[in-house]
């Protein structure tokens, strides 16, 4: 925000709309500002000239993921490389895809990458390769986007619930040795909103009862597990890891995307296999398979995103320190916990709101009316989810997941956050707890 003079600051938004002040000034025309405290929003035109005309900078309006600045920024490398896949006509399974393959594999720190449809296709080919059958249970969390569990259902295999740490958001592994059953046979742990999840905690018990560990690492590629094995990336230390490639990924494409990732030749071929119909070799099928795969052009830009996603990560910290540092004294925000193994890549800021969602939900609401977007991931858990009910699992059954539900909001985190942007929103929280 701009110092504009005597008693305020201020920012506009856009082309002559919304302007954010902490005090009236007379001349942008406010009817209403006398005896107001803190940030208002009103409609009023940007200043031609006058006293704060030169006072006055836009600010671009505030959305929970830019993707159209991160786009601009690398926008001749993206823009060249769609034009050579459309020159090159290889659309399916072309260079491109290959490429992307080998350099992610690298990146990542494993044998083989196998790209695919995106990330719930990801999940449910990880299922089939390992040959899961009716009835097998696998045991994840509920504090989780929903393709994590329905690709269970699909399979007939049975989605079994542990609850998360308070902190981290991630599968406790407590819980998870406390829902092991004789059917059990694998664990999918979440590395939710960016940071992964205890995976010394959790291979262990994988190690003890003989589970099979299928990383869910949509939320947290390029982010580091520090642990008894070394340092590794997550999604690169279970059996298998996947990821999605939604647009709004750390690493996003445009359009749809996934991709499987594993150390183990023989998993990498029938991962493989299962990808194209079940066949290694064209018209034979050696198993039952689906059609999912990363089309060239999706390819070629994550190519390009790829090089530089360890600046984005920076950015998304950058970004998290700004916050951290302006919340830090509010009693009533928990900021994210940093786990003491992995570093965090923030594909979400998460915040708990004390007070329960009546008080988060007024938060969210204040948030919106000054121009900033915010989200509740998730509202509803899984095992509440009329498409996942049991008796099993209960309202009560999983009491820090259900606490989360109350409690969470997410504030824009992008790679393209700049320092106006921050600074409005941190105001613009800090106001709301005055």
């Amino acid at each position: 925000m701009q110092e504009v003079g005597g008693n305020g600051t201020v920012s506009w938004i856009g082309e002559g709309s919304l302007v954010a002040v902490a005090d009236q000034h007379p001349e942008q025309g406010s009817k209403t500002a006398h005896g107001l405290d803190g940030p208002i929003i009103f409609a009023a035109p940007q200043p031609k000239s006058g006293k704060y005309a030169d006072d006055f900078q836009p600010m671009k309006p505030i959305q929970m993921v830019d993707l159209l600045g991160q786009y601009e920024k690398i926008k001749p490398e993206v823009d060249a490389a769609i034009a050579e896949v459309v020159r090159s006509t290889a659309f399916i399974n072309g260079p491109e895809v290959k490429a992307f393959e080998k350099e992610l594999a690298e990146f990542l720190g494993v044998k083989h990458v196998v790209a695919c449809a995106n990330g719930t296709d990801a999940l449910q080919i990880a299922m089939m390769a390992l040959g899961l059958k009716p009835g097998d249970e696998v045991i994840t969390a509920s504090f989780t986007f929903v393709a994590t569990v329905e690709v269970l259902a699909l399979l007939g295999l049975v989605p079994v619930f542990a609850d998360v740490l308070p902190g981290t958001f991630n599968l406790d592994p407590a819980d998870v040795a406390r829902k092991v059953t004789p059917r059990t046979k694998a664990i999918v742990p979440v590395h939710l909103f960016g940071q992964p999840a205890d995976m010394d905690a959790i291979t262990a018990v994988a190690r003890e009862y003989n589970l099979f560990v299928v990383e869910d690492n949509a939320q947290a590629i390029g982010a580091n597990h520090s642990g008894a094995n070394g340092t590794r990336k997550a999604g690169a230390i279970g059996d298998i890891g996947t990821t999605s490639f939604f647009p709004s990924k750390n690493l996003g494409c445009f359009g749809d995307g996934g991709a499987l990732f594993t150390n183990d030749d023989e998993l990498a071929k029938k991962v493989r296999m299962v990808c194209n119909h079940g066949s290694d070799v064209r018209y034979y099928h050696e198993t039952v398979g689906v059609n999912s795969r990363l089309d060239s052009m999706q390819a070629a830009i994550l190519r390009i995103k790829l090089r530089h996603l360890n600046a984005y990560a920076k950015a998304r910290n950058a970004a998290a320190a700004v916050y951290d540092n302006a919340f830090a004294d509010i009693a009533e925000l928990s900021t994210p916990a940093r786990s003491s193994f992995a570093n965090h890549v923030f594909h979400q800021y998460t915040l708990k709101v004390a007070g329960g969602s009546e008080k988060r939900d007024a938060l969210k609401k204040h948030l919106e009316a000054n121009g900033v977007p915010a989200m509740v991931y998730y509202p509803v858990p899984c095992h509440l989810q009329n498409a996942y009910k049991s008796a099993r699992f209960a309202a009560g059954s999983l009491p820090v997941t259900e606490q989360l539900t109350h409690e969470v909001l997410s504030l824009p985190m992008s790679t393209e956050l700049d320092e106006q942007q921050l600074n409005h929103i941190t105001a613009t929280v800090k106001n709301y707890f005055k």
